[in-house]
């Protein structure tokens, strides 16, 4: 077993024109940071030169390659004192003479290997190719250890191949800007890993852009261990490899959790071309027209008594529909209870489920609740989606957790409905935590996932504030709500998740209830949220299109979904892809 070992992240405002300047002091930060004890060091991406270059002309005396003169003088260091560097640098690679955006992982004995940012941020192509070289594990005496480049973590598909791959740590380094740091989307990715994120974040303004600093070490829980805000400095943790090994997200263990052979959508972009052409090709199950619409999620804790929870259930609806919702999302189990749910299961079209629809019909709303179905001889956690014209559909949970293995089986297929609001998909509780799951339901153009839940704390997280002076609306002051894990899967996807979470802390559920907005960097946040009681929350969406032949809202041409690189993905949807982490 690797034991326990010493990181340090540099954060660094580097100087463009000022090349010789910058590795100097990189040096210099360096060897402070290995005298140290650090073991791992990892500074910014394009540390060495600066950042915001205007075309390949003006790089051109910058570039070089790895290994190169630069990498050289880093191994010095790493030689001398027996531990890693993460370098960021401009690099040409002499047989194409293309420029890349890359970081060399450099130790005691020379490069190990290196990493090209594949998914380019709207600066690259002004000067840089899309990496070929990508999401690579180097396996090293202190651990294993990945490396990616900025907009790279946007895509939880990259740091998911490196864990795959066995990463310990994911070494991140960025020139990150446009929100308050530590970032959601660098603890997201720690989280939902149960991996180590190191990410080391220029800060500073160059060229009219305020970068964001908050260079920080992230636990395999989700949790900032040691953080800088702005200005040069040097952060150092323990990196623990025996805790990432153990890959639990909130006690379970999520790679056991994965379901690669539902996955294959993941190798596909349905928003490669105009995606409302796409959707309704050969006539075959076209967009909903959408509109403006208002969506509500209820927050409550369901008890043993069906009629009890149904008859909380009729006043949430009786509310909703009272504020003009078009559908409202209950919790996990919310119909039959969380409590034994065995002993309380039901068929689907037993009394239970009749009931529930009764309250979707009299409301004239679509209504979507957890409960524990009896099939014959399998039970099943599932979920109903009832509305005004009677029972809609169900979903039965794919990505059971621990408790969910006592009693039932796992479901097999995706569930998608299209309502006059738009395009509906259905999960339940674990499978929020796989961003897979969502990830698939976008693919197939949902504009919206209700998602009931019974999940326990650990999936938010607070901020004190920073210093560094973003322009408004970017928020500076203190949040205790900066991270919410699905907030960041909401807008990852570029849909509305309306996740409805129990709020018991006896039975383990933390609320924390929500409707999330499309785009995470849109300030001030398009979402609504309860926090730890019993209510409900609405948001008013809007999922239509101007006269337009094209999209012309990010719900139905999900942006960041039209840059992923599916080609790179392939080990996601393989068998036993995963390597031992023993």
């Amino acid at each position: 077993m690797t034991a326990p070992f010493k990181a340090a992240t540099i954060q660094f405002e580097p100087t463009m024109f000022e090349k010789e300047r910058n590795i100097a002091t990189l040096l210099d930060m360096c060897e402070e940071a290995a005298s140290d004890g650090a073991k791992l060091i990892v500074t910014p991406e394009m540390g060495t030169t600066g950042y915001c270059w205007y075309d390949r002309a003006e790089v051109a005396s910058e570039v070089e390659p790895i290994p190169g003169p630069t990498t050289a003088r880093f191994q010095k260091i790493a030689a001398a004192h027996d531990c890693y560097i993460v370098v960021g640098l401009p690099e040409i690679d002499p047989v194409t003479e293309l420029y890349y955006n890359s970081a060399a992982l450099i130790g005691p004995e020379g490069v190990v290997g290196k990493h090209r940012k594949s998914h380019p941020y709207i600066a690259e192509p002004k000067w840089a190719a899309s990496g070929d070289v990508a999401h690579e594990v180097f396996d090293t005496k202190i651990g294993r250890i990945a490396i990616l480049i900025c907009m790279d973590l946007h895509f939880f598909e990259t740091v998911r191949l490196e864990t795959l791959a066995g990463a310990d740590v994911i070494c991140h380094i960025s020139n990150w800007l446009a929100e308050r740091t530590p970032a959601p989307y660098w603890i997201t990715r720690a989280f939902e890993n149960a991996c180590y994120v190191i990410e080391s974040n220029r800060w500073g303004l160059e060229r009219t852009v305020q970068f964001s600093g908050g260079s920080c070490i992230i636990g395999p829980d989700g949790q900032v261990e040691a953080q800088i805000d702005g200005g040069n400095g040097i952060v150092t943790g323990t990196i623990d490899p025996a805790r990432a090994r153990e890959r639990l997200v909130l006690g379970e263990p999520v790679f056991d959790m994965r379901r690669p052979d539902l996955y294959k959508t993941l190798m596909t972009n349905s928003f490669t071309w105009n995606p409302l052409d796409f959707h309704r090709l050969y006539g075959y199950q076209p967009l909903p027209e959408g509109g403006a619409s208002m969506l509500a999620v209820a927050q409550f804790s369901p008890g043993p008594d069906s009629a009890e929870n149904l008859a909380k259930i009729a006043d949430f609806g009786a509310e909703a529909k009272a504020a003009g919702a078009a559908l409202l999302v209950l919790p996990e189990l919310a119909l039959t209870g969380t409590d034994d749910p065995s002993a309380r299961a039901e068929p689907i079209t037993g009394e239970t489920v009749a009931a529930f629809t009764r309250i979707a019909m009299r409301q004239r709303l679509h209504m979507v609740a957890g409960f524990a179905e009896r099939d014959g001889e399998h039970l099943y956690n599932t979920v109903v989606l009832s509305g005004p014209e009677g029972r809609v559909g169900s979903y039965r949970k794919i990505h059971l957790g621990q408790a969910d293995r006592g009693w039932a089986s796992a479901g097999s297929d995706w569930a998608v409905f299209d309502l006059p609001f738009g395009r509906l998909g259905l999960l339940t509780g674990h499978d929020a935590l796989l961003p897979e799951a969502a990830r698939v339901l976008a693919l197939e153009g949902c504009d919206a996932v209700a998602c009931p839940a019974a999940l326990p704390p650990g999936f938010t997280g607070a901020h004190e504030g920073t210093s560094v002076p973003h322009n408004a609306p970017i928020p500076k002051g203190a949040d205790p709500y900066h991270w919410h894990a699905f907030r960041a899967r909401s807008g990852e996807n570029n849909l509305h998740l309306v996740f409805a979470n129990g709020c018991d802390p006896e039975a383990g559920n933390a609320g924390h209830s929500g409707i999330f907005g499309t785009d995470t960097f849109a300030f001030p946040r398009d979402e609504s949220a309860i926090l730890d009681d019993e209510g409900m929350a609405l948001l008013a969406i809007d999922t239509g299109n101007l006269d337009t032949p094209y999209p012309t809202s990010t719900v139905r041409r999900k942006d960041l979904i039209t840059m992923r690189l599916p080609h790179h993905y392939g080990p996601l949807v393989i068998e036993g892809s995963q390597l031992s982490v023993d």
